[in-house]
């Protein structure tokens, strides 16, 4: 069997070979939801297990299991869309769900499949995990000795570390989609997060620092080295915030160093060019495809086929391969990331880019892997171009209105720059902006793109999922930092 294959016998043997439903069932179920006429008719089912473990004050105190699965049912006419779910995937709660969806008006043929719909098996078109128990409970000794090193590791560090929190959780997820237009498909999708945070405490001064490292896999993929690494990452923050002077206030250039940081434009930009947001006349980007919304050498893609980041899956919550979409080139606006739904209103294709959290949801055009290309500077030829200004290398959270643009950003770690040279951290720096216009004040893009480590989550209409940002150090001319005056 191909990827393809092999995902839809796992979905079928852990979730509906238990609940006696087969491709027969599906099809009859379609086929009644299709009746109505709708443009768009279609079945998600989900199967999640999550185990957990958590460690305080140098003790694994808490660990947990839970599962998920069930399957929603979405008919759509036009814009408008019917919607229901059910935790029993059996054959009459799945016709219950999808008699109550049928409630839309009645559109054309209502009986264009009085017989059903018959399934054309087809293999995900990019597939990227393999069955993996990433929630075994066979690892729970291997990941608590684990959360164990971390506490041990990060008080050896430093005296100053007065205070660990660390945790990991695995899920280990599939999912099929169905539709009335004869697709089925389904996909893989292991995860693994492990977190950790760190206070640091000196003459009654207390800092925090912390890091993660976020896998498309479960515990064999967590060397030694990297928790390591990631533990002195963690400390290294905490320590450097001790000696943080308050940030300066006012317009200033700044440096946003490589990785994470591209959650800035993630935010400020990407949300922006979600098909939804434009065809409803929301986006702040709207009107402009074809025009020039950033400097010369800001290229700006969505893919969510690159293998190992944690927005990567074999396919959309819809059923669609994801894409490399382009949505600035060298300045210009060029794409959008579209949905089914919102591609199809449009005039549009799918970009791949439908996704929901769980059966629960609706789908929605959603950012997986975005970021800012390479340029050709040297990062510390960036660093020693600013007279005065900030370099900020870490965020701890921010707000962004999507119609406006207008975005401000906290930072963790952050730097005070003069005459070229790192002087000290800061504490208490915002980056306060306008999304479209922090574009046009780029002058340097640097030579490190490089990508979060597996900690980034996006949130829309309640929904969060997990992404990636990245992008190389990228040098912003004009921005305001707000903070604690000197």
């Amino acid at each position: 069997m191909n990827g393809g294959e092999i995902a839809v016998a796992h979905v079928r043997d852990r979730l509906l070979a238990p609940a006696h439903v087969d491709e027969a069932v599906i099809g009859r179920a379609l086929g009644e939801l299709a009746g109505g006429g709708a443009d768009i008719a279609d079945l998600y089912f989900e199967v999640t297990s999550v185990r957990s473990w958590r460690l305080e004050g140098g003790r694994v105190t808490n660990g947990s299991f839970s599962m998920r699965q069930g399957v929603g049912a979405r008919a759509a006419h036009g814009a408008a869309v019917n919607f229901a779910h059910s935790a029993d995937v059996r054959e009459q709660p799945l016709l219950d769900i999808v008699r109550a969806v049928r409630t839309l008006a009645r559109h054309g043929d209502a009986d264009r499949h009085p017989r059903g719909v018959e399934l054309n098996r087809r293999a995900s078109a990019h597939p990227l995990y393999l069955p993996a128990d990433t929630a075994a409970v066979e690892d729970a000794a291997a990941w608590i000795a684990l959360l164990e090193r971390i506490d041990q590791t990060a008080r050896a560090a430093d005296p100053r570390i007065v205070r660990i929190d660390a945790n990991v959780r695995a899920f280990d997820s599939g999912i099929l989609f169905a539709s009335a237009d004869g697709e089925i498909a389904a996909d893989i999708r292991p995860l693994t997060i492990l977190s950790m945070m760190v206070v640091a405490e000196q003459n009654q001064k207390r800092a925090r620092g912390q890091a993660g490292i976020g896998k498309r896999a479960g515990f064999p993929a967590f060397d030694i080295a990297s928790v390591d690494a990631m533990v002195a990452t963690a400390v290294r923050m905490a320590l450097h915030n001790l000696e943080a002077v308050p940030a300066p206030t006012g317009e200033m250039p700044v440096v946003l160093g490589p990785g994470y940081p591209g959650v800035l434009f993630h935010e400020a930009v990407g949300h922006g060019l979600e098909g939804d947001h434009h065809r409803k006349r929301l986006s702040a980007f709207d009107g402009k495809v074809g025009q020039r919304i950033a400097a010369p050498g800001v290229t700006v893609i969505d893919d969510g086929g690159l293998p190992g980041r944690l927005g990567s899956l074999g396919m959309d919550d819809e059923g669609t391969a994801p894409s490399r979409t382009v949505l600035v080139e060298d300045g210009i606006l060029t794409g959008l990331m579209q949905d089914r739904l919102n591609a199809g209103l449009m005039n549009q294709r799918s970009t791949g880019n439908g996704r929901r959290q769980s059966y629960a949801d609706l789908p929605l055009p959603r950012m997986t892997n975005t970021f800012l290309a390479n340029g050709t500077h040297d990062p510390a030829d960036i660093i020693a171009s600013i007279d005065r200004g900030i370099y900020a290398t870490e965020f701890d959270g921010g707000q962004v209105d999507i119609v406006t643009g207008r975005f401000n950003f906290t930072t963790i770690e952050a730097w005070l720059v003069e005459k070229g040279k790192l002087v000290a951290p800061v504490q208490g720096a915002t980056l306060i902006g306008v999304g479209h216009e922090a574009l046009q004040h780029i002058s340097m893009i640097g030579n490190d793109l490089s990508f979060d480590t597996g900690m980034a989550t996006c949130s829309k209409q309640g929904q969060s999922l997990n992404v990636s940002v990245g992008q190389p150090s990228v040098r912003i001319d004009r921005m305001t930092v707000g903070g604690q005056a000197n």
